[in-house]
């Protein structure tokens, strides 16, 4: 049986990004996928990347060599099929735990040597989920090297961004004037379905 795991880079359990990242899995289970979840905001502590160069090292190439609560997260993508994983937006990028997983992710799989940049033999697809406050066309290009920079050391990549999302139940509790609070529950009643749909379909394609 193939195994797909899944990273949620969200502290919001059963909100945006997690729906679409539950939506995603549901699809890849309909295909037999066994799924392995992860919700980096529960695991125990951890860090980003420490520039140690371990990974870099024969013994341990292509390998954190960091043993923390991110350690059973990276094994188990090491044997998996494929890989799903999305954050919302803080700020203009993903968020922090998300960016601490990715850095440990991506850079052992660096060599430094221009003969061969990457040494990962083991190449999985993966589907990249972002959430945000803002439209979904405003950060094209920072997904686009996210999904660039994902090809080049872990497999291919598709992406999935669902903008302008639902922030709270209650926007009148807020002294919000920069959203509109009835606007962002009609994208939730009436566009927020469709991109749960879409989640589920490349979900379900993502082994082919």
């Amino acid at each position: 049986m193939s195994r797909v795991v899944v990273v949620n880079g969200s502290p919001r359990k059963g909100w945006n990004t997690d729906l679409l990242l539950t939506e995603a899995a549901k699809g890849a289970e309909s295909k037999g996928a066994e799924i392995q979840k992860f919700d980096l905001y529960s695991l125990e502590k951890y860090t980003g990347c420490v520039s140690c160069f371990g990974c870099k090292r024969e013994a341990h190439r292509g390998e954190c060599v960091i043993r923390d609560g991110l350690k059973p997260v990276l094994d188990a993508i090491d044997g998996a099929d494929g890989l799903i994983m999305g954050a919302p937006n803080y700020f203009g990028d993903l968020s922090a735990q998300f960016k601490t997983f990715y850095e440990r992710l991506v850079f052992p799989e660096l060599t430094y040597n221009v003969e061969n940049i990457c040494c990962n033999k083991h190449r999985i697809p993966v589907l990249l989920v972002m959430t945000s406050n803002a439209p979904d066309t405003m950060y094209t290009s920072l997904l686009e090297n996210y999904k660039n920079t994902l090809e080049k050391f872990i497999g291919p990549t598709k992406v999935l961004v669902s903008g302008e999302t639902l922030q709270v139940k209650d926007y009148s509790k807020f002294d919000w004037t920069m959203f509109d609070g009835d606007q962002r529950h009609k994208r939730r009643e009436m566009v927020f379905p469709k991109e749960l749909e879409y989640a589920y379909a490349l979900g379900e394609s993502l082994l082919d």
